[in-house]
């Protein structure tokens, strides 16, 4: 197994009973607790009118968490571009840059309210009988399509819009934040643009993409970082990287693809605390998928109670099958396994329990038996 590092996914859940107040604590102290025990990077995710969910602006929690930690990389993961332009974006890590320069990490993606794109051309993904070659569970794709035209997902797109706004191409607006920050912007009429703070800031620009569609190829054919989600869309992610590799373009940045790759991830001392931590997980999926928005994340009891039909226990299964719960030994095996059929250069971690100290503990049992498979935490 080659060097690879780990890092750490955070949506800042709000276990039940608690408060947004309490996840944002909770998150600081984790990033923290992540940096001391060598994680190469912590991530923000954006979601949006989520009653379990207190990442609803990456750069406002970055700032915070950066202010509270010294040296751990510190990312979006991802800013969601379709509501933003690529000024906003640039100028707000641009400010975060400026007192804490070069630890920054501007993850970028679409918007939730446009499905996954398909690749242009079919790739040749191996996996049979859910499988891939060595083993890696990679489960039947799942359509977002319900979940993509429910009132609430409009009623999203409505309130971060502005009345009459559209958003900008994709592509376009990664080039245009390329160029911002560079200082290379320039207008169709010549006119140029220099941001204070942005300009020149030293920020890693990676692209986050659940398929091989648009973002894979965004990502490769401008010679930028990718990372995909096995734990978004665990049945697109080979073709998501693939994708990426198969639009990779040498850029200034990087001279070869470089892949990071997403799981759910739940570690204890023994197989058992560790299921038992992780009984939440089913319904927390289950009311993000029936578009209700997410749930405060719920204790064992409290998901115990839930009535499954076979309605829910379909629309999650894919999520449970490739979470990985157990021992630290068992879990760092899974993960090599990801990172095997992936090819993955990096993989990003994210853990949620009810107790803030079992998570912090998740990730300490698994970092200390990364290390003593010998992987560092340095990223390239």
């Amino acid at each position: 197994m080659p060097d690879i590092p780990l890092g750490v996914l955070d949506l800042v859940p709000i276990p039940s009973g608690s408060t947004a107040a309490d996840a944002l604590r909770n998150s600081i102290d984790l990033a923290q607790q992540a940096e001391r025990l060598g994680y190469a990077r912590y991530w923000f995710a954006e979601h949006h009118l989520n009653p379990g969910v207190a990442g609803t602006s990456p750069a406002v929690v970055l700032a915070l968490t950066a202010s509270a930690t010294s040296t751990i990389r510190l990312g979006s993961g991802a800013v969601q571009l379709g509501h933003r332009t690529a000024l906003s974006t640039v100028e707000e890590f641009g400010l975060i840059d400026a007192l804490h320069p070069g630890r920054l990490d501007l993850g970028l993606g679409r918007s939730g309210g446009r499905p996954p794109g398909a690749p242009t051309t079919p790739l040749p993904t191996a996996v049979v009988d859910g499988r891939a070659p060595n083993g890696l569970r990679v489960p039947p794709r799942f359509s977002f399509e319900y979940l993509l035209g429910s009132p609430r997902t409009a009623l999203q797109h409505k309130l971060l819009l502005l009345p009459g706004a559209e958003s900008q191409d994709y592509a376009e607006q990664i080039d245009d934040v390329l160029a911002l920050l560079a200082g290379t912007y320039r207008s169709p009429e010549g006119v140029e643009a220099h941001v204070v703070p942005g300009e020149g800031a030293d920020v890693e620009v990676w692209i986050l993409g659940s398929s091989g569609g648009e973002s894979a190829e965004v990502a490769g054919a401008r010679g930028l970082r990718f990372a995909a989600n096995y734990h978004v869309s665990p049945g697109t992610v080979l073709e998501a990287a693939e994708g990426y590799r198969a639009a990779f373009q040498p850029s200034d940045i990087l001279d070869k693809p470089y892949v990071s790759v997403s799981a759910d991830v739940v570690v204890a001392e023994d197989d058992d605390t560790a299921r038992e931590l992780a009984t939440g997980y089913g319904a927390w999926v289950r009311s993000i998928r029936t578009a209700e928005g997410a749930i405060e994340f719920p204790t064992p009891e409290e998901a115990r109670a839930h009535v499954w039909t076979d309605e829910d226990r379909a629309l999650v299964q894919d999520r449970l099958d490739t979470q990985f719960v157990g021992s630290p030994g068992r879990v760092a095996d899974r993960l090599e396994q990801l990172q095997e059929a992936t090819g993955a250069d990096e993989l990003l971690i994210t853990t949620i329990t009810h107790g803030h100290p079992d998570r912090v503990r998740s990730y300490e049992l698994l970092a200390q038996e990364w290390r003593r498979r010998g992987h560092s935490s340095q990223s390239s």
